[in-house]
């Protein structure tokens, strides 16, 4: 009987004497403390959430400001100008003495003259936030305006904030002219079109621009004024919700562990701690307690992408999905391992098995939707989807062991791989990220990407960087820090043995045949290779005076000449965080200074001093764009959402079809290092990350992830497909490492050059290690 009282709360028996109820003490005492946990965070919640919103001020603010103006009341000195005898003149009277009325109307006034006074800062604030000229400053030069700025920004930033607390004082994302963008686009593929095509989209734009463009752009403004991004919710919906095809490998990215470092080798004890800190972050995120991103350390970042970092799943349907937060105080996570899932208390460790097969459904969009419909609308496989949907996370405990390896070949191609599609059935990749734990102990993420960006889940992952630093006790009782937990009830959610799918969806469901299939053919296309550039890093690019980042794109541009043979419209992805629900922006990296740049390098009649000059105008130019899309002044996002209003409104455009139909053959974005600085990489230089990346966003193109780890390595996470012959993921990471070289050598005094042979040769299935 005693396994009947753990699984069961109590018991009922009727007897001819009266009805016999024997309660569970222990039940009792956990839903108590599930209770008292429950409305602690709500009580939390609500504390900060009072701080965030009348922050700058603070609570006892209010208190100084009431107790300031009862004082004038015995001073005799008015400092509300007759507002408190007005307001006492209106009060209900015969209800309160003179003397309660003065005090009550003083309190009254000094209310609203606290709220006024915590507007004032909030849009003074704004107006200052909204001040972008400190980025388009030389690196290392700050004018005086910029130094006043700064300095205001200090003052009416306040002390302590909290996570939200910037929120209300961040500025819209500006909306730019129909005429500017126009001429930044035409711009932007002028040296990828020759004179005649050029001259047809000139054509095609002008028109544009004289005919439907005004109206959308009025439309749109409104829209501006009235949202709080005119761009990221139709964003989040057309360009991920929307989507029918599977979001594994063409949407989902991965992050990656530690590169050089394994603190345990033990799965279980790795895993464990990890979850530990992961939740430990999430209570500090649902109290606010984490502390802003502010660039410089000072201009606050929009924090609204985290909020669904948790407890959020990708809901598929049959036209369009949605992104929904499921419940924020869910105390359980799932775990999957050989198709075998764990239900998981977070505060009450207890486990109960389902077994699962719904890898023949997830992530195909509308067949999953049906199949989601059919099967799951009831009973208990709609419980069992609604635990692992509900759950803070879902963790994988896979039965392979991976991680970078130098003595092994393409190891961080297989663990890349990995990452993103796995073996396609066991990871959920519409749950907001799957936490993923290998059998020597390194970890992973794969993350959905229609609720935030890879910056956000960055954020998160650099907290467990410090986790190595912990002591991992190993024992054959307790495999992570602390003591074993004692047994404790089951949750009735998910029943023992329970499938999550009736046995004929296996047998002859709708999604056997070629959906079945599909997914294994996409995995396998997946041609990824990883490349460690240790030559150099950011240390030596700074002393060439240079940014990073455009060194890197310039080097992008000259390997895919090499690699391609000509130039194709590139993609960079940028952040517009300053503004408020910011997400990102296109940079066009293939300007015409980076053409003749690359066209130089490759021009034997060219000297190393004309090649060194050109290289400064593309690398400057590169670095405006950049800072035109953080501040606003995009192309690609006004463009899109031009497009989105004119099909709303039934208008054709053929510029517009045009524009969004082009493909883009080199897609880059470069991860996020040290954000949150918790270890110092210069004291601890093995304790570094490797980065992330996605699978290829065209099927004749390249996906590269980069990572500008510390001062002496930049990682490149490089991805193709194996059914295009025109691509080679190793061939080009060759590429890119004698770019890289050949464009340092421009800034040695000998002018020497490294060489290295191009890798146009080398063909798939052939590959040796970097």
């Amino acid at each position: 009987m005693a396994e009947a009282h753990q699984a069961v709360g109590f018991e009922f028996t009727v007897r001819p004497d009266g009805a016999d109820i024997k309660l569970s003490q222990e039940v009792i005492k956990n839903i108590y403390l599930s209770g008292v946990t429950a409305w602690r965070k709500r009580a939390i919640q609500f504390k900060n959430g009072v701080l965030a919103g009348v922050y700058p001020a603070s609570p006892s603010s209010w208190l100084i400001v009431v107790i300031a103006m009862i004082s004038t009341l015995y001073t005799r000195v008015d400092l509300s100008l007759g507002m408190i005898d007005l307001i006492k003149e209106n009060l209900p009277r015969g209800y309160m003495s003179v003397q309660t009325g003065k005090v009550l109307s003083a309190i009254l006034f000094a209310t609203l003259l606290w709220l006024f006074l915590i507007y004032l800062l909030r849009y003074s604030l704004k107006a200052l936030l909204s001040y972008h000229a400190w980025i388009f400053e030389s690196h290392g030069k700050m004018s005086s305006s910029t130094k006043l700025w700064l300095s205001l920004i200090k003052m009416f930033s306040g002390r302590r904030p909290l996570l939200y607390s910037f929120q209300a004082s961040l500025p819209r994302l500006p909306l730019p002219s129909v005429d500017d963008t126009i001429d930044r686009y035409l711009e932007s593929v002028h040296a990828l079109l020759d004179d005649k095509r050029y001259k047809q989209m000139e054509t095609l734009a002008n028109d544009f621009r004289n005919t439907s463009a005004p109206q959308l752009q009025r439309y749109l403004l409104l829209k501006s004024w009235w949202a709080t991004n005119y761009v990221s919710d139709w964003w989040e919906e057309y360009i991920y919700l929307r989507g029918r095809s599977p979001i594994m490998v063409n949407s989902n990215f991965y992050v990656m562990d530690l590169l050089y470092i394994t603190p345990t080798q033990r799965q279980t004890a790795r895993a464990g701690n990890v979850v530990h800190a992961m939740l430990q972050y999430r209570r500090k995120l649902e109290r606010g307690e984490h502390a802003p991103l502010r660039a410089l350390g000072i201009v606050p970042m929009c924090s609204s992408q985290m909020e669904r970092i948790f407890n959020t799943t990708r809901i598929p349907g049959i036209e369009t999905g949605a992104t929904r937060p499921m419940d924020v105080f869910s105390l359980h996570l799932i775990v999957e391992n050989a198709y075998i899932y764990i239900y998981i208390y977070i505060y009450i460790v207890v486990s109960k098995l389902s077994l699962c097969h719904y890898h023949r459904c997830v992530s195909l969009r509308v067949p999953w939707a049906r199949a989601r419909l059919k099967y799951f609308s009831q009973g208990v496989n709609k419980a069992s989807l609604q635990a692992v949907e509900s759950s803070a996370f879902f963790l994988t405990l896979d039965d392979e062991a991976q991680g970078y390896d130098p003595a092994k070949t393409g190891s961080l191609d297989g663990y890349a791989k990995s990452l993103l599609h796995g073996k396609c059935y066991d990871r959920w990749f519409d749950k907001s990220f799957t936490l993923i734990s290998y059998t020597n102990g390194k970890m992973g993420i794969n993350t959905e990407h229609s609720w935030a960006d890879a910056p956000i889940i960055g954020h998160m992952w650099e907290v467990f960087k410090k986790l190595p630093l912990f002591h991992y006790v190993e024992s054959s009782r307790v495999s992570c820090r602390g003591g074993a937990d004692p047994p404790s009830p089951c949750s009735p959610a998910v029943r023992p043995g329970d499938r999550l799918l009736p046995s004929r969806l296996h047998r002859r469901g709708p999604l056997q045949g070629r959906h079945q299939q599909r997914h294994p053919q996409i995995a396998d296309d997946v041609d990824f290779h990883g490349c460690l550039f240790s030559e150099f890093g950011k240390g030596l690019i700074k002393k060439c005076r240079t940014s990073p980042d455009a060194f890197i794109q310039l080097a992008l541009q000259l390997a895919q000449f090499r690699d391609q043979g000509g130039f194709c419209l590139t993609y960079e992805s940028s952040m517009t965080r300053m503004f408020r629900e910011g997400r990102t922006e296109t940079v066009r990296s293939c300007t015409s200074e980076a053409v003749a740049f690359v066209r130089a390098m490759e021009e034997e009649d060219k000297t190393n001093g004309t090649r060194l000059e050109l290289f400064r105008k593309a690398a400057d130019k590169h670095q405006n764009m950049y800072r035109l899309a953080m501040t606003g002044s995009g192309i690609d996002r006004h463009l899109f959402c031009l497009y989105i209003m004119s099909k709303y409104l039934r208008m054709d455009s053929p510029f517009l079809k045009q524009v969004l139909s082009e493909p883009w053959k080199l897609s880059t974005s470069q991860t996020p290092q040290q954000q949150l600085n918790l270890v110092d990489i210069n004291k601890f230089p093995r304790y570094v990350g490797a980065g992330g990346g996605f699978g290829p966003v065209a099927d004749d193109g390249y996906g590269v992830s980069y990572i500008i780890v510390g001062e002496d390595l930049i990682t490149f996470h490089i991805s193709s497909k194996f059914s295009s012959s025109e691509t080679d993921s190793f061939r080009f990471g060759q590429n890119i490492r004698k770019a890289m070289l050949d464009i340092q050598s421009l800034f040695k005094p000998t002018n020497h050059k490294t060489e290295l042979p191009l890798m146009n040769g080398v063909s798939k299935g052939h590959k040796k290690d970097v």
